[in-house]
Protein backbone atom coordinates (compact mmCIF):
# COMPACT_ATOMS: atom_id res chain seq x y z
CA UNK A 1 0.00 0.00 0.00
CA UNK A 2 2.89 2.39 0.76
CA UNK A 3 4.24 1.97 -2.75
CA UNK A 4 0.74 2.35 -4.26
CA UNK A 5 0.16 5.67 -2.48
CA UNK A 6 3.60 6.95 -3.44
CA UNK A 7 3.01 5.92 -7.07
CA UNK A 8 -0.35 7.69 -7.11
CA UNK A 9 0.95 10.86 -5.48
CA UNK A 10 4.31 11.13 -7.24
CA UNK A 11 2.99 12.56 -10.54
CA UNK A 12 0.68 14.89 -8.62
CA UNK A 13 3.56 16.24 -6.54
CA UNK A 14 5.72 16.62 -9.64
CA UNK A 15 2.98 18.51 -11.46
CA UNK A 16 2.26 20.78 -8.49
CA UNK A 17 5.95 21.67 -8.18
CA UNK A 18 6.07 22.56 -11.87
CA UNK A 19 2.61 24.16 -12.01
CA UNK A 20 1.62 25.53 -8.58
CA UNK A 21 -1.72 26.78 -9.90
CA UNK A 22 -2.72 23.21 -10.78
CA UNK A 23 -2.79 22.42 -7.04
CA UNK A 24 -5.27 25.18 -6.23
CA UNK A 25 -8.97 24.41 -5.93
CA UNK A 26 -11.99 26.18 -4.53
CA UNK A 27 -14.30 23.70 -2.85
CA UNK A 28 -17.99 24.53 -2.54
CA UNK A 29 -20.83 23.74 -0.19
CA UNK A 30 -24.40 24.99 -0.27
CA UNK A 31 -27.21 25.09 2.22
CA UNK A 32 -30.81 25.14 1.06
CA UNK A 33 -32.99 27.06 3.47
CA UNK A 34 -36.09 25.02 4.22
CA UNK A 35 -39.64 26.32 4.21
CA UNK A 36 -40.46 24.80 7.57
CA UNK A 37 -38.84 25.11 10.97
CA UNK A 38 -35.34 26.23 11.80
CA UNK A 39 -33.40 23.97 9.45
CA UNK A 40 -31.45 23.82 6.21
CA UNK A 41 -30.30 21.04 3.92
CA UNK A 42 -26.66 20.48 2.98
CA UNK A 43 -25.58 18.17 0.19
CA UNK A 44 -22.54 16.19 1.30
CA UNK A 45 -20.47 14.03 -1.00
CA UNK A 46 -22.72 11.06 -0.22
CA UNK A 47 -26.06 12.23 1.12
CA UNK A 48 -28.37 15.14 1.80
CA UNK A 49 -28.15 16.15 5.46
CA UNK A 50 -30.78 18.29 7.15
CA UNK A 51 -29.24 20.44 9.85
CA UNK A 52 -31.06 22.15 12.66
CA UNK A 53 -30.69 23.45 16.16
CA UNK A 54 -28.96 21.44 18.85
CA UNK A 55 -31.30 20.53 21.73
CA UNK A 56 -29.40 22.92 24.04
CA UNK A 57 -30.34 25.78 21.70
CA UNK A 58 -33.98 24.77 21.17
CA UNK A 59 -33.84 21.89 18.70
CA UNK A 60 -35.57 18.58 19.22
CA UNK A 61 -32.50 16.45 18.47
CA UNK A 62 -33.87 14.93 15.26
CA UNK A 63 -31.70 17.00 12.92
CA UNK A 64 -27.94 17.12 12.49
CA UNK A 65 -26.16 19.79 14.52
CA UNK A 66 -23.63 21.84 12.56
CA UNK A 67 -21.29 21.80 15.57
CA UNK A 68 -21.33 18.02 15.50
CA UNK A 69 -20.77 18.14 11.75
CA UNK A 70 -17.69 20.33 12.26
CA UNK A 71 -16.25 17.84 14.74
CA UNK A 72 -17.17 14.97 12.40
CA UNK A 73 -15.34 16.72 9.54
CA UNK A 74 -12.29 17.08 11.78
CA UNK A 75 -12.48 13.41 12.79
CA UNK A 76 -12.79 12.33 9.15
CA UNK A 77 -9.92 14.52 7.96
CA UNK A 78 -7.63 13.53 10.83
CA UNK A 79 -8.48 9.87 10.29
CA UNK A 80 -7.77 9.94 6.55
CA UNK A 81 -4.62 11.96 7.13
CA UNK A 82 -3.41 9.55 9.81
CA UNK A 83 -4.00 6.59 7.48
CA UNK A 84 -2.08 8.34 4.68
CA UNK A 85 0.81 9.23 7.00
CA UNK A 86 0.91 5.69 8.43
CA UNK A 87 0.94 4.30 4.90
CA UNK A 88 3.75 6.66 3.92
CA UNK A 89 5.76 5.69 7.02
CA UNK A 90 5.10 2.02 6.38
CA UNK A 91 3.51 1.35 9.76
CA UNK A 92 0.32 -0.50 10.61
CA UNK A 93 -2.21 1.41 12.67
CA UNK A 94 -5.75 0.64 13.81
CA UNK A 95 -8.15 2.02 16.38
CA UNK A 96 -10.09 5.24 16.26
CA UNK A 97 -9.93 8.99 16.73
CA UNK A 98 -12.19 10.75 19.19
CA UNK A 99 -12.94 14.45 18.71
CA UNK A 100 -14.46 16.47 21.54
CA UNK A 101 -15.44 20.12 21.54
CA UNK A 102 -16.51 22.39 24.41
CA UNK A 103 -19.41 24.81 23.84
CA UNK A 104 -21.31 27.13 26.14
CA UNK A 105 -24.75 27.73 24.64
CA UNK A 106 -25.18 30.97 26.58
CA UNK A 107 -23.00 32.56 23.89
CA UNK A 108 -24.94 31.44 20.83
CA UNK A 109 -28.26 32.22 22.51
CA UNK A 110 -27.13 35.71 23.51
CA UNK A 111 -27.78 35.01 27.21
CA UNK A 112 -24.39 36.34 28.29
CA UNK A 113 -22.47 38.58 25.88
CA UNK A 114 -19.18 37.78 27.64
CA UNK A 115 -19.48 34.09 26.71
CA UNK A 116 -17.85 33.25 23.36
CA UNK A 117 -20.00 31.96 20.52
CA UNK A 118 -18.51 28.71 19.26
CA UNK A 119 -16.11 26.11 20.52
CA UNK A 120 -13.71 27.21 23.23
CA UNK A 121 -11.64 24.03 23.07
CA UNK A 122 -11.39 21.07 20.70
CA UNK A 123 -9.47 17.89 21.46
CA UNK A 124 -8.49 15.15 19.03
CA UNK A 125 -7.58 11.97 20.89
CA UNK A 126 -5.96 9.09 19.02
CA UNK A 127 -6.92 5.75 20.59
CA UNK A 128 -4.71 3.73 18.29
CA UNK A 129 -2.93 0.42 18.23
CA UNK A 130 0.37 0.16 16.42
CA UNK A 131 3.55 -1.81 16.73
CA UNK A 132 5.52 1.30 15.77
CA UNK A 133 8.26 2.55 18.04
CA UNK A 134 7.51 5.47 20.35
CA UNK A 135 9.50 7.69 18.00
CA UNK A 136 7.51 6.60 14.93
CA UNK A 137 4.24 6.95 16.86
CA UNK A 138 5.19 10.54 17.78
CA UNK A 139 6.05 11.20 14.13
CA UNK A 140 2.66 9.78 13.08
CA UNK A 141 0.84 12.17 15.42
CA UNK A 142 3.01 15.16 14.48
CA UNK A 143 2.57 14.63 10.73
CA UNK A 144 -1.15 13.96 11.09
CA UNK A 145 -1.51 17.29 12.86
CA UNK A 146 0.68 19.04 10.29
CA UNK A 147 -1.13 17.74 7.20
CA UNK A 148 -4.76 17.53 8.35
CA UNK A 149 -6.55 20.20 6.29
CA UNK A 150 -9.50 20.68 8.66
CA UNK A 151 -7.30 20.80 11.77
CA UNK A 152 -4.91 23.30 10.21
CA UNK A 153 -7.83 25.40 8.95
CA UNK A 154 -9.24 25.63 12.47
CA UNK A 155 -5.83 26.39 13.95
CA UNK A 156 -4.92 29.09 11.41
CA UNK A 157 -8.32 30.83 11.39
CA UNK A 158 -8.50 31.83 7.72
CA UNK A 159 -10.33 34.96 6.67
CA UNK A 160 -14.04 34.20 6.44
CA UNK A 161 -16.65 36.56 5.09
CA UNK A 162 -20.45 36.48 5.16
CA UNK A 163 -22.21 38.48 2.46
CA UNK A 164 -25.43 38.55 0.50
CA UNK A 165 -25.68 38.41 -3.27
Amino acid sequence: MTQDLREIQAPLKQRYRAEPDAARLTLHATAELGDEGVACSVQTGRALVTAGLHPLSGGDGTLACSGDMLLEALAACAGVTMRAVATSLGIAVSGHLRVEGDLDFRGTLGVDKSVPVGFTAIRVVADIDTDATDELRATLLRLTERYCVVLQTLVSSPEITLSAS
